[in-house]
């Protein structure tokens, strides 16, 4: 590639990070981080990886410093758990003049280590959202996120699809729209980043439910139900931390946990399913080739929303289920018996 050139990078190697890749090269140039040196051979050298084709103007570099040397706005899509080290690795190439627009859907941990998790009270000064990671770790100011209903295998397959972009700033906006922007892949957009990317990270966790549910074959009706009311909790815990009603309400919001909570090409669904038909956690993560982001959400959203003081008794009773001593038929009598009266009091 001439060095001259407009360069768009994206760090992870990933489903989505691939997805992404391909969406962009359809408008110029990309250059895509893997940690792994065989990986980038094998894109560099085939252009398919994982099942997946990548288009010949993708190519791939093992260097941090490269990606920020050559490209103005980067794409960081890595696991939440690996994203503040990566931040961390990254951000002393960065500078100002720099467009961070992520596609990560979790959360950071503040002073609490990742093993510690499941046995720390956690509250908002432990835990960030990425667009507040590239902050703390960098001099980036331009930070963007996308977000919505965008499974990668779908998108990989050229189905058509759109997403959100959302920033503060409407710069980061109009770059991440000429980037994705395709026939068929429509890009919205919002100045909501905190409700973005939130809605974007709580939506995995009705999606384990869900998927439980259709292990279970307990039927459309039941997980319709869940859906429901699983998008009232996440309008109810957006609230306390900082986000407006409206951002739950559109492609980043209901649009994603739709997607997600129903479709076996999701990775929580699918984990979800997998417990309803009878398989232990352990035994599911064993061979599970990418993280399920939802297990580790819930659990700081279960610690979050206690020290918030939000009730949210749909991803209380997934906690138990998956960390506790509910069994799924237990869980289910809960909820059906549970007092869930308004139909509709989010909107008011």
């Amino acid at each position: 590639m001439n060095s001259k050139e407009k360069v768009v990078g994206i760090i992870g190697a990933g489903n989505f990070g691939k997805a992404v890749a391909n969406l962009i090269a359809q408008n110029g140039k990309v250059l895509l981080y893997s940690r792994k040196q065989e990986k980038a051979d094998l894109i560099n050298h085939a252009h398919r990886i994982d099942g997946v084709d990548l288009l010949p103007n993708v190519r791939a570099t093992t260097s941090l410093q490269e990606i920020s040397e050559r490209c103005k706005t980067i794409f960081p899509i890595v696991p939440s758990r690996r994203f503040r080290r990566m931040m961390q690795d990254l951000g002393p190439f960065l500078t100002p003049s720099h467009f961070l627009i992520h596609g990560t859907k979790g959360f950071a941990l503040n002073q609490i280590q990742e093993e510690d998790l499941e046995f720390t009270r956690i509250s908002r000064k432990h835990v960030s959202l990425m667009s507040e990671v590239i902050r703390q770790e960098s001099s980036v100011v331009r930070i963007g996120c996308i977000s919505g209903p965008n499974l990668a295998s779908e998108i990989n397959q050229g189905k058509p699809a759109g997403t959100l972009v959302a920033s503060l700033y409407q710069e980061v906006i109009q770059e991440a729209k000429s980037l994705l922007r395709s026939p068929l892949f429509r890009v919205f957009t919002s100045n909501d980043i905190v409700g973005t990317e939130l809605a974007g990270a709580l939506k995995n966790i009705i999606a384990i439910l869900s998927g439980i549910l259709g292990g279970r074959d307990l039927g459309r009706n039941l997980q319709a139900l869940v859906i429901t009311k699983g998008l009232a909790e996440m309008i109810a815990f957006g609230k306390v931390m900082g986000a407006e009603s409206k951002a739950f309400m559109g492609t980043a919001g209901i649009g994603d946990l739709i997607a997600t909570a129903m479709s076996p090409d999701s990775r929580n669904y699918r984990f979800g399913y997998r417990l309803g038909r009878g398989e232990t956690v352990e035994e599911i993560n064993a061979n599970n080739d990418e993280l399920v982001e939802g297990l580790r959400t819930l659990i700081i959203v279960y610690h979050l929303s206690r020290d918030q003081k939000v009730h949210l008794p749909i991803i209380q009773v997934l906690y138990r289920i998956i960390y506790g001593n509910f069994t799924i038929d237990e869980a289910v009598r809960y909820l059906m018996a549970y007092p869930f009266d308004t139909d509709v009091d989010f909107l008011d």
